[in-house]
């Protein structure tokens, strides 16, 4: 049989391949698209079981924690039960009597610590804190709003275990895991430069867990600057306060106001409503020499007419590190330094007791690496402020020990 190819013949054959070309193209088309469909669901419901799975995993572990509020069983370096907020530094009642600079800084936690035992294999918080300025341009977050976690080792010594580093002003979140087996006893320190708005302790429900109150000894006081409030520590068990209150196994309270150290009658008031074992005066960096003379005795004096017996140390301030070389810098040390001894001899001829004395040149190193800006100490800078008052601290602690 022979086939005549006609034009039109062509042209209906052209006609039905395109017609066809067109709907197999429509085919592998609608074909694509429910595969991409069927593909896009599938996804879809995977993702959304993970997800689902996710949350169901973190609402687990979340409800898998035992949490604890440290209020329960109270915070140390806490010097007044009558505060604001729990974990302020002066009563409520210092506001409008505190210059309002010194009652703000009063609201930073700075010294505190809380105690607590368990055989947790993991530990866990959920504080937050009171402003959303975490960190500052010469101290890390760390310092300023972290919580720092220490363990009692075996021979007695208190070790650094972990930090929280926050990025947010409310964090939760594991802070360490996988610790060797056994019940210990453990210790956080709290933002310095920063107001604490709660926290509390999580642990897995199996574990032991019991708060440990603040102790009832007599604790060291510092009254002071920015150094003594902690600027420019890496973490907040690093400020010598915090590091001598380890040293020396006693409680510390902490008083140190940023740029607002001054020798302050206001501020005296409610130092005197405390009952330590030593008082530490060291407020030289914010003061001029004029200020040191104006100030000195009267606060002694003070403090002394309330506690008769109680020692109180009078600190020089620590040498910025460019005072080697810059003038001006020598001149302001050398200035108050001469002023702060001048009234301890006055002092001392007035028969006043229990006084001591730490140079300020014992305070940081020869090197002068050991500030973060020349004049705040880093934690190298730290460790050498504690190294200087430890052994007139232990010498004025020894007549108390046991008691």
């Amino acid at each position: 049989m022979r086939f005549v190819e006609s034009p039109e013949l062509l042209m209906c054959a052209e006609s039905v391949a395109w017609e066809g070309c067109v709907v197999a193209d429509e085919f592998w088309r609608l074909r694509m698209f429910n595969s991409s469909r069927r593909e896009f669901l599938l996804t879809s419901a995977a993702l959304a079981v993970g997800s689902v799975s996710v949350r169901s995993a973190q609402a687990d572990e979340a409800a898998a924690q035992r949490w604890e509020d440290v209020r329960d069983w109270g915070v140390e370096g806490r010097g007044f039960n009558d505060t604001e907020a729990y974990f302020d530094r002066l009563p409520e009642r210092a506001k409008g009597v505190v210059r309002d600079d010194v009652w703000g800084l009063s609201r930073h936690s700075a010294g505190m610590m809380v105690r607590f035992r368990t055989d947790a294999s993991e530990i866990h918080v959920d504080y937050g804190v009171t402003s959303s300025n975490l960190a500052m341009p010469h101290m890390p977050a760390t310092g300023v709003s972290g919580l720092d976690l220490y363990a009692a080792a075996t021979d007695g010594s208190w070790k650094w275990v972990a930090v929280v580093a926050p990025t947010t002003p409310q964090t939760k979140k594991s802070v360490v895991s996988g610790l060797l087996p056994g019940e210990r006893d453990y210790a956080f320190y709290l933002p310095l430069y920063n107001g604490t708005e709660f926290l509390k302790i999580g642990v897995p429900v199996s574990a032991s867990f019991s708060g440990i109150a603040p102790r009832a000894e007599k604790p060291i006081v510092f009254y002071g600057t920015s150094i003594t409030h902690g600027a420019c520590a890496s973490r907040p068990g690093m400020p010598h306060p915090s590091i001598l209150g380890r040293r020396l196994n006693v409680p510390v309270i902490n008083l140190g106001f940023s740029g607002n150290g001054r020798m302050e009658k206001e501020v005296g008031q409610f130092l005197v409503e405390l009952n330590p074992a030593v008082y530490v005066i060291d407020c030289l960096p914010n003061m001029s020499a004029d200020e040191v003379t104006a100030k000195t005795v009267p606060l002694v004096n003070q403090l002394r007419a309330a506690h008769p017996q109680t020692p109180i140390v009078l600190v020089e301030d620590r040498s910025y590190s460019g005072a080697w070389l810059v003038v001006s810098q020598k001149q302001r040390n050398e200035s108050s330094r001469i002023a702060l001894k001048a009234e301890y001899q006055k002092l001392q001829d007035a028969g006043t007791s229990g006084l001591s004395y730490i140079d300020g040149e014992s305070l940081l190193g020869n090197d002068r690496d050991d500030t973060t800006d020349g004049s705040h100490p880093s934690d190298l800078g730290f460790q050498r402020h504690a190294d200087a008052f430890e052994p007139i601290l232990r010498k004025l602690l020894k007549p108390s020990s046991g008691a």
